[in-house]
């Protein structure tokens, strides 16, 4: 069993930022894809980030593109999303997946339990 916890939301101005972090406790979490995805009111969970098992490949959502980095962390267990320039449409619960393989081409199949971001105008 996996389990991922998010950590770092809260509310910012539009233009700020915030850096969120997921922790896991797969005891094999080097050698599988970690993403990020997200949700806003009304609407589907959606793609934000991925990053590869060695943290060599990453792959940002077009509508974060030059905002959003993802990292990790293989020793720390850990990865990240640093968000900046912030948008009220960024405005989501953000949750950190953990994928079945090393890639994010192969699926995620576990979930953390979300962090809620609010940006305001």
């Amino acid at each position: 069993q996996v389990q991922l916890v998010e950590s770092g939301g809260g509310l910012v101005q539009a233009g700020g930022s915030l850096r969120l972090s997921c922790a896991a406790s797969r005891r094999t979490f080097s050698s599988y894809a970690m993403g990020w995805f997200r949700q806003a009111p009304g609407k589907e969970r959606v793609f934000v980030a991925a990053i590869n098992w060695s943290g060599g490949s990453t792959l940002n959502a077009d509508s974060v593109k030059g905002r959003f980095t993802i990292s990790r962390d293989n020793v720390k267990n850990m990865v990240y999303l640093q968000m900046n320039s912030l948008k009220p449409e960024d405005t989501a619960v953000y949750y950190c997946a953990a994928g079945v393989g090393s890639n994010w081409t192969q699926g995620f199949a576990y979930w953390g339990q979300g962090t809620q971001v609010t940006v305001s105008s």
